[in-house]
């Protein structure tokens, strides 16, 4: 009848399909924006440990960054005893007045608790369908939220200490988040053979660098180049380029995370770029130098990141 109206509404309108699967007893539920590495069996025993019947991944972060997130307050056990949605003044954490104790949209559900507030909230005209406008603030008010901090279970990024969590729902955060992938030490290690990352590979030839002429060399520095690739007499750096990108001579690329099957024309300047995927950038075209000229033909982020769509390559 209609499209989603909010997060909650999403879960709600496939529960036909949740519940024919075993049926489950617990259903966790994630965010499809955030990047992490976390063991979730430690933060299911948790769950059923605590008889709650819903625990909400959390973790420390600063106040103004709080501004974006679901903030909580806890008591001693644990347990939330306030949740508030994208506060202006976000509450502090008793022990650090700088800090605020925020969601991650992850949440592990009792099945049957899950299933009575889903019907619950469907039949509201007043509710946003919502888990954190709506859902985590009615569970908290009936006293069946557990925080489960993110330390828990968290896995270690050698060789840094500290657990690796971002947040990547803006242009600027997913930009951000992929070129320090490209950094000498990136805080999230792919290269863990311990706890690998498992994704779909599609079958390609290496990437391919060609020409050494002086002014046409093809050559990558600090970056990342995917199978499928050619840069051709061209220079990339601090870059990520994914699969199936083809980079024409003359062309200087810096600062750009650049989605599959793009074609980036010859003498091209871009620096501080998003491009989506099958973008025909044409011969000659300069990204990232004129703030005023970028914003007028593509989308220009606060922190001056360039996305650049094939709609808006349309409209040059």
């Amino acid at each position: 009848e209609s499209w989603y109206r909010g997060t909650a509404d999403a879960i709600y309108q496939n529960l036909d399909i949740i519940r024919n699967s075993k049926p489950p007893e617990f259903i966790v539920v994630l965010a499809g924006d955030h990047i992490y590495k976390m063991d979730y069996s430690i933060m299911l025993a948790d769950h059923v440990e605590s008889g709650r019947g819903v625990t909400v991944g959390c973790i420390e972060v600063s106040r103004e960054e709080a501004k974006g997130f679901g903030v909580m307050a806890i008591n001693e056990q644990r347990h939330i005893v306030q949740f508030v949605e994208k506060p202006a003044d976000p509450p502090a954490m008793p022990d650090n007045p700088d800090l605020a104790l925020a969601s991650m949209g992850i949440y592990v559900f009792s099945a049957d608790y899950l299933y009575r507030l889903l019907e619950e909230d469907a039949a509201d005209p007043e509710s946003d369908h919502d888990f954190g406008k709506n859902l985590i603030p009615k569970a908290v008010s009936e006293g069946q939220a557990l925080a489960h901090p993110f330390s828990m279970s968290a896995i270690a990024n050698p060789p840094y200490s500290r657990a690796y969590w971002r947040d990547v729902g803006t242009v600027d955060a997913y930009w951000a988040a992929n070129l320090d992938l490209a950094s000498t030490t990136p805080e999230l290690n792919m290269y863990d053979s311990d706890w690998p990352i498992w994704t779909y590979q599609e079958q390609l030839p290496p990437a391919k660098f060609v020409h050494d002429e002086d002014g046409r060399r093809g050559e990558a520095i600090n970056s990342l180049v995917s199978g499928g690739c050619i840069v051709s007499g061209s220079a990339v750096r601090n870059s990520v380029l994914f699969s199936n990108v083809l980079v024409r001579s003359y062309s200087e690329i810096n600062e750009a995370v650049v989605l599959p099957d793009v074609q980036i024309g010859r003498g091209c300047r871009l620096s501080k770029v998003v491009m989506d995927r099958r973008c025909k950038i044409p011969e000659g075209l300069v990204i990232g130098e004129d703030p005023e000229l970028d914003a007028q033909r593509f989308y220009r982020s606060p922190n001056g990141v360039v996305l650049v769509t094939r709609r808006m390559l349309a409209n040059l």
